[in-house]
């Protein structure tokens, strides 16, 4: 049977007859496949779009026109919906995906999309579907413009990731963006009930335990694929050895148990879900709450998250977030990176430990980042000014000679180390970048700076 990642060379008819053969229970089709709605009123939850008057459900009852990016977490009805938009609209049907097609391939469908037009039946008319169209580079991005301008393909791709993100801008300005949610837990109840009984599914082949359904939909996590995976992996489990059609295998709690390791943390390290947990994180340490911050760490971890990735990000919000309330912070933070260097996974989710807890834990600060955005903010604006002449190198010959240098006050002859001096150009003195917010170790800094201040300016 044809994977979803394969070229449909015969289009919607090769999809349709993957569909009934998927239904045969006598095909090694994966549950999943086989359990997939084969019209809107069998799709369980995204109610907000396909719900009566949505773009989706005008499209797939043949009342649109324009192209979709469907965008969600795996599991969630993507390819499912594109398959719908074919088969209600009696339109061919040709899938793509960006892991194993290029612009030769993306030209190809579009060329045969281009020769049938003009027929006068309905299949003449191509969905173009292309999964993980976020893999696409922007070259084939871009092939696919002109033909979804011109609405040579209709085209339905899914993505994981964030399209704002990975999409190019033309792309997204001509199709509809819809996000696809994660399934609740009644959804994914309800689909799995429905593949234990229906024929197209296990037939009533087993029965399901309460505690191992309960089990299932907590181990789905809002993916249905996930849970019917599972279950079939269970269910396999109990009826091994049993005739077709047997009924009265039980899947209980310790079967599921046994068959289903752990479930896979739902978390793309490629996609927004990755930017999701990562902003969760920081801002869970900056908001000083470390059993959040080490819930989003255990994440990125199990996860498979560049343990390199997580130390980067230690490091500057040891700077942006804590900076001089805790100098300490980010000597932790550095440590902890050079400790992944060392040792790597799996001992160095310790060190990272050690510095999430440090850092969530510590005084806040975010006055080193204040201060330099602000001095960043005055140098764009022109506020540059020239170096005074007393700072100036004066190590090379003629330095003397263009004053550079002359009048320099070195500040360890004074007593107490700090002396009268101007030190910006002309048009920045006065202005205080550094305002120390008086948290942890700052607090002695701002009963200081002032003083230094009055010192350097001569006041």
């Amino acid at each position: 049977m044809a994977g979803e990642d394969a070229l449909f060379d015969e289009g919607l008819f090769a999809a349709q007859a993957e569909e009934r053969a998927a239904a045969r229970l006598d095909v090694a089709a994966p549950l999943a496949v086989r359990m997939r709605p084969a019209s809107l009123d069998e799709v369980v939850g995204q109610e907000h779009v396909i719900a009566p008057g949505t773009p989706l459900r005008r499209l797939v009852e043949g009342g649109g026109g324009a192209s979709v990016i469907l965008y969600g977490p795996p599991g969630t009805g993507k390819t499912t919906l594109a398959r719908l938009v074919s088969q209600a609209t009696g339109r061919r049907f040709e899938a793509l995906s960006a892991l194993s097609s290029g612009v030769k391939e993306v030209r190809a469908v579009i060329e045969a999309a281009r020769r049938r037009l003009g027929r006068s039946d309905a299949a003449t008319f191509t969905v173009l579907f292309i999964d993980e169209v976020h893999r696409f580079s922007r070259t084939q991005q871009d092939a696919l413009l002109g033909a979804v301008e011109d609405r040579v393909v209709l085209l339905v791709a899914a993505t994981t990731e964030n399209p704002f993100f990975s999409v190019v801008s033309p792309l997204l300005s001509r199709s509809l963006v819809l996000q696809l949610h994660p399934l609740c837990d009644d959804d994914v109840r309800t689909l799995v009930r429905r593949a234990v009984t229906d024929p197209r599914g296990l037939g009533g082949a087993v029965t399901l335990d309460p505690d191992a359904e309960d089990h299932l939909v907590r181990l789905a996590a809002g993916d249905a694929r996930r849970a019917l995976t599972a279950l079939e992996t269970a269910a396999e489990a109990v009826t091994s050895g049993a005739k077709p059609g047997e009924a009265g295998s039980t899947v209980d709690l310790a079967t599921v148990e046994s068959t289903v390791d752990k479930a896979a943390v739902r978390y793309d390290r490629q996609g927004d879900q990755h930017y999701d947990v990562t902003s969760a994180f920081i801002k869970s340490i900056r908001g000083s709450d470390v059993d959040a911050a080490l819930h989003y760490l255990a994440r990125m971890v199990e996860a498979g998250e560049d343990p390199r990735f997580i130390a980067r990000r230690l490091v500057v919000h040891a700077s942006e977030d804590v900076g001089m309330a805790d100098p300490t912070a980010l000597q932790t933070a550095v440590a902890a990176a050079h400790a992944v260097a060392l040792i790597g996974m799996p001992e160095a989710r310790l060190a990272l430990a050690q510095a999430t807890v440090h850092l969530a834990t510590a005084p806040k600060s975010n006055a080193v980042i204040a201060g330099i955005d602000a001095a960043l903010a005055d140098v764009r604006a022109g506020a540059t000014g020239t170096v005074p002449p007393s700072l100036r190198d004066g190590h090379y010959a003629g330095s003397a000679q263009l004053g550079h240098a002359q009048g320099y006050r070195y500040p360890h002859e004074e007593p107490g180390g700090v002396l009268a001096q101007q030190h910006p150009p002309d048009e920045l003195v006065g202005r205080d970048y550094y305002q120390p917010r008086g948290h942890g170790a700052e607090r002695e800094i701002a009963e200081r700076l002032p003083k230094l201040r009055r010192i350097i300016r001569g006041g």
